[in-house]
Parts: structure tokens; C-alpha cells; sequence
């Protein structure tokens, strides 16, 4: 055969090939999973991808990984962009405060014994963003001090405290943690993950264990309030098996094998209030916990009210209505498991904010946000806990770009810059302290 026609040939095996890519499916759903073929680059570099569906990568973190310009969603037709979103009815009038009677009624015994709040979210509660806002307030007016519970090796700093670790006297930084103790998280890769669902509160535990990182088994943390609101009176260490600790100043000590799921720095009586922010996570994961030791902390340290704070991570990528309402269910299960493991807690979910993308050269609001956010509304007021509507408060749609403009938040669309959580927190904190009288929320903009 002539080279010519063996060339011709394989042209045409390849635009055959092609051809199928764009024809075939580029995805499989299996239950909750999902099954991609890889593309060209991940042939020739790394393996087939098994994604989750319940824990997608956050939008700020690919920015950093993957260092994309600050539109990061590929801009689309608004033909393309055009899903037909169905209306809800929703009581929008209800002061859903009335559903937090347990944290109000421990508050007025906050002088006598320690109330615990946690806040659990996304990447907007990162940097201690938003919860110290609402910490400073109620710590103000109820008493205590203290920033709460913190990991061993905090990966992410904070703009309350700075901590340090040191493994036989070697320095461990925060882009150094697989140099420390080996640590499990409740949300990421799967690798990280522990079979038996104990996690801790915090939802990480690290793993001192001197077969597994030579030396972990000597750990010295150094934690250094940033600021005089944050001084504490004592040290908490969460901890299992064999591990012994001492503590000076701002350093603790900790010796042997185990797991160490915590760290905190806190008053004895007054309002504790932790920052755990999760990063990239959608919030489904507290069903994978283990459901006796979560018990176990939530009594002990008279936890009162569990904030929620997610949802924006499943907006970007999914823009089905039963896709949300899939979302919406899975939050339900989330809080009937938390309810069962914190008996005597409320609950506050904190809505996602508005968000938006690129649509023919113009900064639109992403059309699941308002549908999302209506049906946390309803799941809130069926399932009596008490919901902030973030998207509302910010001014419904089109109000992230009035953000980007007053300088309170960043150019992905999506995040708030410093200012902005510190505005976001304080009107959180303002909403739980303030009269039920004065409840007013807009309520435009719904579908």
C-alpha cells in the first residue's frame, strides 16, 4: 500500500474518533457516582477520573490550582443559559428566629455556663471570615472569650490566630502538611478519608503515629491570638489513646500516639463560637461522621446552635431544578442526623450568596441561586430551623456585581473579599441578636 493511502486512512480513523467525542456522552451517572472518560490531556498525563457528585472542587480553589483568569466559568449563549426554573411557594414573612429557642435560652445562662455555637461552611467562613463577626458580637453581649476550636495543623491562616507546629523541632508550615502527622478529612479525596467515620467535630483528625511520620509522636503547637478580643483562659485538647499533653503561654505539648482531633483556646462560661470551614465542600457529609462521638462532644460541651453555611458549590456546575431539589433533599437528611446527634441545638442554615458569570459579555446571576435559595427557605420552615437568606440580604439578583463595585467582593463572581464577609457577618450576627419586632427581609426578586 502506498504511504499516501496509509495516511489517508489514518486521517480518517481519526476525525471518526473525533466525531464520537462529540456525539457520545462525556459522562455516566452510577447512583451517586459519576464516570467521565478522560480527556486527551488526562491520556497522556493521568488516570480516569472518578468523581463524586455530593463533593465538587471549589471555584476559589481551582483559581489557585489551576490559575485561571477571574471569569472562570466558560461564558455561554443566554440561549445556552436559558433553564426553565419552576416557582415555589414559600412564606416569605415568617421570623424563622422563632425556631432557635434552645440557643436563646442558653444564652441567659451564659454567666454560669459555657454555650457553644459551630459554624461549619465553605470557603466564605475561610480566614475565621464571618464567624468572627458574629463571635465578637455575641461574646459582647453575652461574655466569654477565645477563638474556639482550631486543627492541630491549621492549613488555612487565620486572621485570629497564628499557630505554628513543630515535629522534633522542625518547623511544619501550612503548604507543609504531608510532612506532619497524617491527617483525615470528612470532605476532599477519598484518600483522605477514614473507614470508621471518626473525624471529630471539626470533621479532620490528625493522626499522631511515629510508623507513619517519623517524630509525630513530639508535636509542639504554638497558637498566638492576633488580637487582645482573643486572649482565652484555657486549653482544650480533643483527643484519643495514649496522647499526653502540657501547655504554657500560647504553646502545647503534646506526646504519643493517637488521634488529636482539636485544639482550643476559650473562656469557661461566656459564648464560644467555632469557625470550620470546609473548603470545596458541599455540606453532605456529617451523615458519614461517626454519630456517637459527634453525641458525645455536642453534649458535653453544651452545644446550642450548629450554623450551616453551604450551597454555593453546587451551583456552578448544575443547572437542573431536580438537580437542586436533589441538593435541597440532601441538606434535609444532613440536619434530621444532626438533630438526632444534638438533641438540645438548634439550627441556622445560612443561604449561598449571589452569585454570577459571564453571559454575551455581561455579568448575570446564575438562575439556580434564587431557586436554590427559595427551597432552602421552605426545606427551613418545614423542617423548623431557622434560615438567613444571604442572596436576599446582599439585594437578590444582580447584587454581587453592586458588591464588586463597593469594593466588598472579588472579580471570580462568587467570593467576598474581606470587607464584604465582614459585612455579611455583622449582618448575620445583627440578625440572631436583634428584636424579632425589627425582622425585615426583602423578599424581592423570588421567582
Amino acid at each position: 500500500m502506498r504511504p499516501y493511502k496509509v495516511l489517508l486512512f489514518i486521517a480518517c480513523v481519526m476525525a471518526c474518533l473525533a466525531a464520537l467525542c462529540l456525539v457520545l456522552p462525556h459522562r455516566i451517572a452510577l447512583g451517586e457516582k459519576e464516570v467521565r472518560w478522560p480527556t486527551l490531556a488526562e491520556v497522556m498525563g493521568s488516570e480516569p477520573v472518578l468523581f463524586d457528585t455530593l463533593e465538587l472542587v471549589d471555584t476559589l480553589a481551582l483559581a489557585e490550582v489551576l490559575s485561571l483568569p477571574d471569569t472562570i466559568v466558560p461564558e455561554k449563549s443566554a440561549e445556552q443559559l436559558k433553564p426553565i426554573v419552576p416557582k415555589v411557594a414559600v412564606d416569605s414573612t415568617t421570623d424563622t428566629r422563632q425556631f432557635l429557642p434552645s440557643f436563646y435560652a442558653a444564652l441567659r445562662e451564659s454567666g454560669e455556663r459555657k454555650v457553644r455555637v459551630m459554624h461549619y461552611g465553605d470557603s466564605q467562613i475561610e480566614e475565621d471570615r464571618m464567624t468572627m463577626q458574629i463571635r465578637e458580637q455575641l461574646q459582647k453581649q453575652y461574655g466569654g472569650h477565645g477563638v474556639g476550636l482550631m486543627p492541630l495543623l491549621q492549613t488555612i491562616p487565620t486572621r485570629t490566630t497564628r499557630q505554628e507546629l513543630r515535629m522534633n523541632g522542625r518547623l511544619i508550615g501550612p503548604s507543609q502538611a504531608q510532612k506532619g502527622p497524617k491527617r483525615y478529612l470528612v470532605y476532599g479525596f477519598k484518600r483522605d478519608q477514614r473507614a470508621d467515620g471518626r473525624y471529630g467535630a471539626m470533621g479532620q483528625v490528625a493522626w499522631m503515629n511515629d510508623s507513619l511520620v517519623s517524630g509525630s509522636e513530639d508535636l509542639i503547637a504554638m497558637c498566638k491570638p492576633q488580637s487582645a478580643s482573643a486572649h482565652y483562659d484555657e486549653w482544650r485538647i480533643f483527643a484519643d489513646t495514649s496522647i499526653r499533653y502540657t501547655t504554657s503561654g500560647d504553646t502545647v505539648h503534646l506526646m504519643g500516639r493517637g488521634a488529636v482531633y482539636g485544639l482550643s483556646q476559650e473562656s469557661r462560661t461566656g459564648v464560644i463560637v467555632d469557625n470550620i470551614p470546609m473548603r470545596g465542600c458541599l455540606g453532605m457529609v456529617f451523615t458519614k461522621m461517626d454519630s456517637a462521638q459527634l453525641s458525645d462532644f455536642y453534649r458535653s460541651e453544651n452545644v446550642r446552635l450548629i450554623i450551616l453555611q453551604f450551597g454555593g458549590n453546587a451551583i456552578p456546575s448544575n443547572e437542573k431544578p431536580e438537580t437542586i431539589r436533589g441538593f435541597v433533599q440532601g441538606y434535609r437528611d444532613q440536619i434530621h442526623f444532626l438533630h438526632k446527634c444534638a438533641p438540645d441545638a438548634d439550627i441556622l442554615f445560612i443561604g449561598p450568596s449571589d452569585m454570577m458569570r459571564m453571559v454575551d459579555g455581561e455579568w448575570q446571576t446564575y438562575p439556580m441561586v434564587p431557586y436554590m435559595d427559595r427551597l432552602l427557605r421552605k426545606m427551613a420552615m418545614e423542617e423548623e430551623i431557622a434560615y438567613f437568606s444571604l442572596y436576599q440580604y446582599m439585594g437578590g439578583a444582580g447584587s454581587m456585581l453592586r458588591w464588586q463595585e463597593a469594593g466588598l467582593a472579588g472579580s471570580d463572581g462568587v467570593h467576598f473579599y474581606r470587607s464584604g464577609a465582614r459585612k455579611a457577618g455583622n449582618a448575620v450576627a445583627n440578625w440572631l441578636l436583634g428584636p424579632m419586632t425589627n425582622y425585615q427581609l426583602p423578599i424581592t426578586n423570588y421567582q
